[in-house]
């Protein structure tokens, strides 16, 4: 990789400039109340057809913490010579070239004719990949992109960046990046070539081989853009409210009963598993792996209740759903999502489509790409069908101040929730679960939980009793149980 002078860079080493605040304010970035240092800032490319009057760049900038490993994150930019006043809420720094000359650096994906520029490249590529200026452009046969389509930047994300281009197509620039295979384009491309219906198309991607790391980083990724879909956590939220609002009918009732949406998206996360098992490795998993695992789940529970003192009344019956993994052998493993929930659902009028297939976010990238358990993707799917009715519950707490309302509205959440999760489940299965499913089930939901407790804890206090009483239900269960 040629090694240009990154964003911010000058010959006696790297400066903060506007970038360290820059980065430090954005929805993308996950090192917020951390202590971090803005360490080399590198450039990996220049995309083609830059001009004098407009350059477009990719740097990699490295955020080193006090307390952990460096990460590194995607900064593209859009370099002028002069100023942009159509971009001046997008403006990152000014940078002093010499002699009274400067360049105004913005954000790119804030920029039309910066954006306009990687949909040219994408275009360029027919079936195969093109190498300019050291950034691989790849692309999957079978859609003819619109070039003339003008970019919209979504607002709101949390971890990357997506632009519109038009109704078209869908960019997603992935901010932290980390060397390897991103399973965010390596699942799609396999599912977009088996011809699975359960996903947005993928269109193409972006890399670099960096030869600091001896390694590929992926840097964006091009897939279909389903404009008319349909959030999936949205969807689920109208029918519970839907639900609240008729006192005297139960769930299967009322005109927004999501069951039979719950059971297509259970089918349609089975034949997804099912493409998965036959494109990627399959495994399994020994007894002793399962009690790694079984392990693992136990320290992260003492890890969250050094955060949340009130997990450790649920500690024993936590432990005990943990332990049965290691009465497990032989535990088939797969590539699966990794990060399922309603979140990560679209409806479309052709059906439930399935994206993010990153994995949780703050595993590290080989975790992610290791098979794993497909019950672990039902369980994220079993706790979002807990969640969505409760949070409405939980907003309507300030209107509903007499206790009898919500003991109420507690009741109708757990019918919602109990009546769409078996309505997924049984479409996913197809069948009596087994002893080994149950087993599987309970514990990965339990950590799913305890990691909700801690997310809650750190970022929406008020919310922490969802993911709590959800615990203290489980403890029930398992008290109950003979």
């Amino acid at each position: 990789m040629t090694q240009q002078p990154g964003f911010g860079q000058h010959p006696n080493g790297p400066t903060t400039h506007g970038l360290k605040p820059y980065i430090d304010s954005a929805r993308w970035f996950g090192g917020k109340g951390r202590a971090w240092e803005l360490g080399v800032v590198r450039r990996v490319g220049t995309l083609p057809g830059s001009t004098p009057h407009l350059t477009v760049v990719i740097d990699l900038a490295e955020i080193a913490y006090a307390d952990g490993e460096p990460e590194f994150y995607q900064v593209p930019l859009a370099l002028y010579a002069e100023p942009q006043d159509r971009l001046g809420h997008a403006l990152i720094d000014v940078i002093d070239t010499g002699d009274g000359a400067a360049t105004y650096a913005y954000d790119a994906l804030h920029d039309r004719a910066a954006m306009a520029l990687w949909l040219e490249a994408f275009a360029s590529v027919a079936d195969g990949k093109v190498t300019a200026e050291d950034l691989a452009f790849h692309r999957v046969e079978g859609h003819d992109l619109d070039t003339e389509a003008h970019s919209t930047l979504f607002t709101g994300e949390q971890s990357n960046s997506s632009v519109a281009f038009g109704e078209d197509s869908l960019m997603k620039v992935f901010r932290r990046v980390t060397p390897g295979v991103n399973p965010d384009v390596s699942i799609h491309e396999v599912l977009t070539r088996a011809g699975s219906d359960h996903v947005a198309a993928l269109y193409g991607w972006l890399d670099v081989v960096d030869e600091t790391t001896d390694s590929t980083i992926q840097l964006a990724m091009l897939q279909q853009f389903l404009r008319t879909a349909s959030d999936g956590w949205e969807l689920a939220l109208a029918s519970v409210r839907n639900l609240f609002a008729e006192g005297d009918l139960h769930a299967d009732e009322v005109g927004g009963d999501f069951a039979g949406e719950a059971a297509r998206l259970g089918r349609a996360l089975a034949e997804t598993h099912q493409t998965l098992a036959e494109h990627f490795p399959v495994a399994t998993r020994s007894a002793d792996e399962m009690a790694e695992l079984a392990s693992a789940m136990g320290q992260r529970l003492a890890d969250a209740i050094a955060v949340v003192p009130a997990l450790a009344e649920h500690a024993p019956a936590l432990e005990a759903a943990y332990d049965a993994l290691r009465s497990l052998d032989d535990v088939p493993v797969q590539q699966i999502h990794g990060d399922l929930h309603l979140g990560q659902t679209l409806r479309t009028v052709k059906g439930w489509k399935i994206v993010d297939f990153e994995g949780e976010p703050s595993k590290p990238l080989h975790e992610r790409l290791q098979p794993d358990s497909p019950w672990r993707d039902i369980a994220g799917m079993h706790r979002s069908f807990d969640y969505a009715p409760r949070a409405v519950a939980m907003t309507n707490l300030a209107s509903e101040p007499e206790q009898a309302a919500r003991e109420q509205q507690a009741y109708r959440a757990n019918e919602w929730s109990t009546r769409n999760s078996q309505a997924f489940l049984a479409a996913y299965a197809q069948h009596e679960l087994s002893e080994s499913e149950q087993t599987l089930l309970a514990a990965y939901a339990a950590d799913k939980a305890v990691y909700e407790v801690v997310y809650e804890a750190r970022n929406r206090p008020t919310w922490v009793d969802i993911p709590l009483g959800a615990l203290a239900r489980l403890a029930r269960d398992r008290t109950e149980t003979p």
